[in-house]
């Protein structure tokens, strides 16, 4: 049960970990690429807005789930310290705020996770707001 305990809280938070560095790569791909895109070379605004939204749906997607997975960690590791309470029989405390706490980790790393992607992908959509802007300055609208 032990191994499994150890599965359940590394699995999560490494997903969790997985997910953060995915989308801070996506993030900064995406950085680099407005600060050398020029709109006027673009001719139709559609074509402009898929090239600046490309890949943003992976920051928004692992914020929006990113304090699910960690709940989801939580759940289990709640369930697993009920099961061991339940076949040792015994109500130690240490055993149960042990549990508890460590369970209670998944939710703060989901929830450490999903806040910077939020603001990352609100920055980003914003810079593609301002991208669609000027492009639509420079064909006279």
């Amino acid at each position: 049960m032990n191994n499994f305990k150890t599965l359940v809280e590394w699995g999560v938070i490494g997903l969790l970990l997985a997910l953060s560095a995915w989308a801070v790569a996506v993030a900064m791909e995406r950085w680099r690429f407005y600060r050398q895109v020029q709109v006027g070379r673009y001719s139709s605004r559609v074509r402009l807005e898929t090239e600046l939204t490309s890949r943003l749906h992976v920051i928004g997607s692992v914020a929006a789930n990113a304090p699910y997975i960690g709940l989801l960690g939580t759940v289990l590791g709640i369930m697993l310290t009920f099961e061991a309470l339940g076949s040792s029989g015994a109500m130690d405390v240490k055993t149960i705020m042990v549990g508890l706490a460590l369970a209670l980790k998944a939710t703060a790393v989901g929830i450490g996770v999903a806040i910077p992607c939020v603001g990352l992908n609100n920055a980003l959509r914003r810079v593609v707001r301002v991208k669609l802007a000027e492009f639509d300055e420079a064909q006279g609208g």
